[in-house]
C-alpha cells in the first residue's frame, strides 16, 4: 500500500462526552491518497467502478448542543478495477466549511441548537444551518454530487481523485435536498427541495447534459420534513408525511419536530415530467419514512417499498445519560421501529393498499440499481444496534419465495450503507456483490468488505484494508465504470 496523507484540518473540537463524537462516530482530520490497496482474500476482477460514502465529519466545538448530523461533509472512495483498489477521502469544501476553517471555529449553531446562536445566515430549509453536503451521494454525469438533508447546493467532486469541482450550476435559488435519483436508463437526475414557504416543495430534472429541464411546484399545507423520493419508469413520487415543524413555535424560529397522525400520510404521484395540475395524491396511514427503496408499475398500480416508521416521535431512552436520551432515540431504529413496508397505489381506483413485509427493525437498504424502476425480487436491508445509530449486519430479503438471510458482523465492528455492485457483463438481479466500508472499533481500523450477494451467509469474499480507521456516517454509492465516463 502507497500511502500519502495530502491534507490535515487543524480541529478545535473537544470531548466532551457526547455519543457521537466518539467510538465509532470518532472524526477524521487527515486526507489520503492510498494506492495499491492491501487485501485479505482476494479482490475480485469481475468488479469495476467506484464505491463513494459520505459522513458527518465535525472540526470545530459546535456552538450550542452538537446533532450528529451537523458534521461536515466528508467523501471516502475505493475505486476498483482489474483486481486492483485504491482509496482516497476529502472534505466537501463547502462555502461553511471553508468560512469556519478561515476562522478557525463553528460560525453556525446546528439542528438541536437555537438557531438564534449562529453568527451569520444559512441555508436550506431551516434556514439558520449551516450547509454542509454531509449526508448524500450520487453519482450524475460522471460527477459526485453531495447533498445536504436540510437542503443546500449541490457540490461535484470527481469519482475517482475526489477532487473538488465546485457548486453545479443548475441547482435552483431553493437548493435541493439529499437523496435525489439518477434514472440509469435516461441518465437524468430527479431531486426536490423543501421550505417554509410557500409552496413549500419543488420537484427538478437535470438531463445527462447537465442541464435543469424541469422545475415544478409540489404544493403542501405548510412546512414539511421529507427526506427521500421515489421513481418509476413514467412517474414521481413525493410524500406529504405527519412528522413536521410544530407551527406554532416556528413562528417564533424555533424548531421542534412534532407527529400528527390524524392527519395520516399522503403521497404525491405526478408523471415524470408532469406539472402541478396533474398530481394525484393517494391517503395512507400515519408514519414517516426517512428512506424508500424501489418503486415500479405493475398493470394499473405503482408499487413502492421503504422503511414504515411506528413510532416518529420515540420517547428519551431510558438508558442513556439525560443530556443525550432524547437526541439518541431520535437516531435510534429500535426507538422509531422503522420496518420494511410496501405501498401499493390503484391509479384506476385511487386506493392504497399497504402492508409490513417484515417485523425487524430494518433500513438503510440497497437493490440492484440496473434493475431501478422495474419489479424486483432481492432486497438488502441493515440491522441497527439498539439505542446507537450504527449498522450491525444485512439482511436479504426474496420476495418471490418469501425467505430471508442474515449476515450479522462481530461485536464492536459496525458497517457503512451497503451497495449492489454487479458483475461486469451480468444479466440477472442477483448476480454481483454487497460492498460497504467498516468502523472496527475493538482494533481502531476500517476496510471495506465484499460480500457475494447470492450467499451473503457466507461472509466476506475478501477485506481490503484500509489506510485509517474511518468515521461513522450516513449513505453511500456504487456506480459502475461507464457511469464514470458519462459526462
Amino acid at each position: 500500500m502507497a500511502t500519502t496523507i495530502v491534507n490535515r484540518v487543524k480541529p478545535t473540537l473537544e470531548d466532551d462526552g457526547h455519543p457521537y463524537i466518539g467510538g465509532a462516530w470518532t472524526p477524521n482530520f487527515e486526507e489520503y491518497d492510498a494506492l495499491d490497496l492491501e487485501a485479505i482474500g482476494t479482490i475480485p476482477d469481475d468488479i469495476s467502478g467506484v464505491y463513494v460514502r459520505n459522513t458527518e465529519n465535525p472540526v470545530h466545538k459546535s456552538i450550542g448542543t452538537y446533532h450528529p448530523f451537523d458534521g461536515d461533509g466528508m467523501l471516502h472512495a475505493i475505486h476498483i478495477d482489474g483486481g486492483k483498489a485504491s482509496y482516497r477521502n476529502r472534505f466537501v469544501k463547502t462555502k461553511g466549511f471553508l468560512a469556519e476553517q478561515d476562522a478557525g471555529r463553528s460560525l453556525w449553531a446546528g439542528i438541536a441548537a437555537n438557531p438564534a446562536l449562529s453568527e451569520r445566515p444559512g441555508w436550506g430549509a431551516q434556514g439558520s444551518l449551516k450547509d454542509s453536503s454531509s449526508t448524500d451521494v450520487v453519482i450524475h454525469a460522471g460527477k459526485v454530487v453531495s447533498t445536504f438533508y436540510q437542503c443546500g447546493e449541490p457540490y461535484l467532486l470527481d469519482p475517482v481523485t475526489l477532487q473538488d469541482l465546485g457548486i453545479a450550476d443548475w441547482g435552483p435559488d431553493e437548493g435541493i435536498s439529499a437523496h435525489p435519483k439518477v434514472d440509469l436508463e435516461t441518465g437524468e437526475l430527479l431531486f426536490f427541495n423543501y421550505s417554509k414557504k410557500a409552496p413549500y416543495m419543488h420537484y427538478g430534472i437535470v438531463d445527462k447534459n447537465e442541464q435543469l429541464t424541469h422545475y415544478v411546484p409540489i404544493p403542501l399545507p405548510g412546512p414539511r420534513l421529507p427526506h427521500d423520493m421515489a421513481f418509476t419508469e413514467n412517474y414521481t413520487i413525493f410524500n406529504d408525511l405527519p412528522l413536521f415543524w410544530d407551527p406554532e413555535l416556528l413562528e417564533r424560529d424555533l424548531h421542534a419536530a412534532r407527529y400528527y397522525p390524524e392527519l395520516g400520510t399522503r403521497f404525491a404521484i405526478i408523471p415524470r415530467y408532469g406539472t402541478e395540475k396533474d398530481i394525484r395524491w393517494f391517503k395512507a396511514d400515519p408514519t414517516f419514512v426517512l428512506h424508500w427503496m424501489n418503486a415500479y408499475e405493475e398493470g394499473d398500480e405503482i408499487v413502492l417499498e421503504g422503511y414504515f416508521q411506528e413510532d416518529p416521535q420515540p420517547k428519551p431512552l431510558q438508558d442513556a445519560p439525560r443530556e443525550w436520551a432524547q437526541l439518541m432515540a431520535y437516531v435510534d431504529e429500535h426507538s422509531m421501529k422503522p420496518k420494511l413496508h410496501r405501498w401499493r397505489f390503484n391509479l384506476k381506483t385511487g386506493e392504497t393498499h399497504e402492508e409490513h413485509l417484515d417485523e425487524r427493525i430494518l433500513e438503510f437498504g440497497c437493490f440492484n440499481r440496473k434493475f431501478q424502476a422495474k419489479k424486483t425480487r432481492f432486497l438488502y436491508s441493515t440491522t441497527a444496534k439498539p439505542g446507537w445509530f450504527l449498522f450491525t449486519g444485512i439482511v436479504k430479503h426474496d420476495f418471490e419465495t418469501g425467505e430471508s438471510v442474515e449476515l450479522q458482523f462481530p461485536d464492536g465492528e459496525y458497517l457503512s450503507e451497503p451497495a449492489f455492485i454487479p458483475r461486469v457483463g451480468s444479466k440477472e438481479e442477483e448476480d454481483g456483490y454487497l460492498v460497504t466500508f467498516t468502523i472496527n472499533t475493538n482494533d481502531d481500523r476500517s476496510e471495506c468488505v465484499l460480500v457475494d450477494a447470492r450467499d451473503i451467509e457466507a461472509g466476506p469474499v475478501c477485506r481490503i484494508q484500509l489506510p485509517h480507521r474511518i468515521s461513522s456516517g450516513t449513505h453511500a454509492i456504487w456506480a459502475d465504470c461507464d457511469e464514470l465516463t458519462q459526462a
